[in-house]
Formats: structure tokens, C-alpha cells, sequence
């Protein structure tokens, strides 16, 4: 009789939904990921911070593009949430905000300023067969028994940025 060893079983959550290109499916996709991030464990702090990144990400695929899917992924075993707004428009590539040369007065231009405050490394990925993923991560402990109060407290990862974080 042979024995199998026990394979760890991957603690994986994702939430995807495709919207709108709208001012509509911009505020759509923030409330929708507001109300998924609160039925899953990270701290109401990561879940401020994830929303406002949701909604930055939103606003940007909205003004420039086409329809967009928002994509959640919460991997408790690494202690890290991705989001993702995935759209048609791979030829439009947000720049670094050091490269972008925004003046800080401008009217626009400086959401991934934001990002670059709000997550732990964001990115630009290429994402067949014509658009692009623009994904930001913050990493979140998980709870355990030594957890002070039930309270998830924010892990920090190395900052990155660009596209080849």
C-alpha cells in the first residue's frame, strides 16, 4: 500500500467582474470591491487602501478606454492582496510617476502618485492578445492565535513600480 503526502491546499479567494467603461462602472467596481473586501479577512485599513486603489485603477480605465474587469485575488497563505483592471488598451501604458513629469498643480495625471503611496509595488503587464493589466498588491497578515484583538495588522513588501515589478 502506498502512502500519499498531504499536499497543502492553496487559500486562494478571487472576485472578477467586467464593467463598464463609465463613470458608473468606474464607482461600480469600487463599491463592488469595498463589499467583497469586507466578506474576506484583511483589515479595514487594507480594505480603505485597496478601495482607493480599486477606484484610481477604475477611473483610469474608464476615461481612457474600453469596458475593464476588475480582478481581486486574495492569497491568505502568502498575505497578499492583487488587484487588477485588465483592459483593451495595451497601446496606452501608464508611465511611472518619477518618468511622467505631472506637475503636482495639474488637473490630472496624477493617480499613480496614489498607487505608488497606497500599495506595496504596482505594475504594468501585457495582456493578450491586445490589452493590459494594471495590478497594484498590499500585503496583510494573517490572523493567528497571538493576534492582539482579532486585528489584522498591514505586512510591508519592497516598493517597486513600472512594469517590471
Amino acid at each position: 500500500m502506498s502512502a500519499t503526502t498531504p499536499q497543502p491546499t492553496a487559500a486562494v479567494d478571487t472576485f472578477d467582474q467586467l464593467l463598464s467603461s463609465t463613470r458608473r462602472g468606474a464607482r461600480l467596481a469600487r463599491l463592488l470591491a469595498a463589499e467583497q473586501l469586507r466578506a474576506w479577512p484583511v483589515s479595514p485599513g487594507v480594505t480603505e487602501r485597496a478601495e482607493q486603489i480599486v477606484a484610481e485603477l477604475a477611473a483610469n480605465a474608464a476615461l481612457h478606454g474600453r469596458d475593464f474587469r476588475l480582478t481581486l485575488t486574495l492569497d491568505t497563505t502568502a498575505g497578499l492582496l492583487r488587484i487588477a483592471v485588465i483592459d483593451a488598451r495595451g497601446e496606452h501604458l501608464p508611465s511611472p510617476p518619477a518618468e511622467s513629469g505631472t506637475p503636482l498643480d495639474a488637473e490630472s495625471g496624477r493617480g499613480l502618485l496614489l498607487i505608488t503611496a497606497l500599495a506595496d509595488r504596482w505594475g504594468v503587464e501585457p495582456y493578450p492578445p491586445s490589452g493590459k493589466a494594471v495590478w497594484a498588491e498590499r500585503a496583510f497578515d494573517t490572523p493567528g492565535p497571538d493576534t492582539h484583538s482579532g486585528r489584522l495588522q498591514p505586512r510591508r513588501l519592497g516598493r517597486g513600480g513600472g512594469s517590471g515589478a
